[in-house]
């Protein structure tokens, strides 16, 4: 890999630390990666006020940072700050490149352009965005994409999307699959801790699915999978992530379907405490659509088998190291769970493929395909 010599403005404009999911995990654990595989290369991140005043992250601590001043929960503020003010700082900055890594960026400025597309979920699942930010997505990552002079997708299918959906040339278009591994591990919640403080007894399976209470999360059609499994013996689903209006929708469901004992729904719980539900849990189900699934990997990480989505980006991260199945139908998931359940054979086979795949998704490989990405974008 060729040094890149250059001065890349990094666009996290969009993060509000805390509320931005898996792209604030891309963002912290890139820039270490970038910072270790090219110390020649100068860094700036150019961070909203919300980042700004948190004062922890990469961002000011690992590069320096400058504050686009606006606030980003406001949306307008947002698109203001990335549209308008963030061409005029990175020239006043000097910079060279401009790196957006959450699928929106600047449309014009001197500088080359390159953006990372996470997924279009605002085409492919049009309820994964609310009012203004759905209106946003769909004007806002097309054009970042089209004005770009490289683009990064996180995985083949989200490549094939921009191709077919954008009409993309090919050639612009680099896949950079994410890294796993760089998260700090904590000491896990003893299991019987777990089960006390989730009123779940020590005969009943832990089923855990990690991801936001979103329409587009499918956990609709996981909980109609629930229902449809041996009520005597039916193990008890556990569902962190954070709250949305469509938890209320959720909640509606399980009980009307009769699993509502079987099933807790939690906010966001602390590092400890999920660490202990991987610990605990006999299997981790994911039915959802994704631009890529760092759930999956984090769930194969820690030695869990795994049920997921065959289809798309889930079904490719995953590979043969879990059970895929049909999301849309909940007989396919409710039997893929049974079988985790009740097939010691396959579930010890799934912990060991799982953690081999996920072993091989690194960081220090995003770096290197983001490097040769920018050498593109500045050749």
């Amino acid at each position: 890999l060729a040094p890149v010599r250059a001065h890349v403005g990094l666009n996290l404009v969009y993060l509000v630390p805390g509320e931005t999911g898996g792209m604030e995990t891309y963002a912290r654990e890139l820039i270490e990666a970038l910072v270790a595989a090219a110390p020649e290369l100068r860094l700036t991140a150019f961070v909203n006020r919300e980042a700004a005043g948190e004062g922890k992250g990469p961002w000011g601590e690992l590069v320096p940072a400058v504050t686009v001043p606006v606030h980003a929960r406001n949306r307008v503020q947002w698109v203001r700050g990335e549209q308008e003010m963030l061409p005029r700082l990175a020239a006043r900055a000097g910079v060279d490149l401009v790196h957006s890594l959450g699928s929106t960026g600047p449309a014009w400025g001197r500088f080359r352009r390159v953006s990372t597309i996470h997924d279009l979920h605002y085409r492919t699942v049009p309820d994964a965005h609310f009012g203004v930010r759905g209106l946003g997505m769909r004007l806002l990552v097309p054009l970042s994409a089209r004005r770009a002079h490289r683009v990064i997708a996180v995985s083949h299918a989200v490549r094939d999307q921009l191709l077919a959906l954008l009409r993309l040339p090919a050639e612009k278009v680099d896949v950079v699959p994410h890294g796993f591994g760089g998260q700090r591990r904590t000491e896990p919640l003893p299991e019987p801790e777990v089960r006390r403080r989730l009123g779940i007894g020590n005969d009943d399976s832990i089923v855990l699915s990690v991801s936001a209470k979103r329409p587009h999360k499918n956990l609709m059609t996981l909980l109609d999978a629930l229902a449809l499994l041996d009520a005597e013996r039916r193990p008890t689903l556990v569902l962190p992530g954070y709250p949305t209006e469509h938890e209320d929708e959720l909640r509606r469901r399980a009980a009307a379907l009769g699993v509502d004992r079987n099933t807790r729904f939690l906010g966001w719980i602390d590092n400890a405490e999920l660490e202990g539900l991987y610990a605990s849990a006999a299997c981790f189900v994911f039915p959802s659509a994704e631009g890529f699934g760092l759930p999956v990997l984090e769930a194969m990480a820690c030695g869990v088998p795994v049920a997921c989505s065959g289809e798309g980006a889930v079904g490719e991260v995953a590979g043969d190291a879990a059970l895929r199945f049909d999301p849309r139908s909940p007989r396919a998931i409710a039997d893929a769970v049974q079988r985790l359940l009740s097939d010691q054979t396959e579930a010890d086979r799934l912990r060991q493929a799982g953690r081999v795949r996920a072993g091989r998704f690194t960081w220090e490989g995003t770096a290197r395909g983001t490097l040769e990405s920018y050498g593109r974008a500045l050749g």
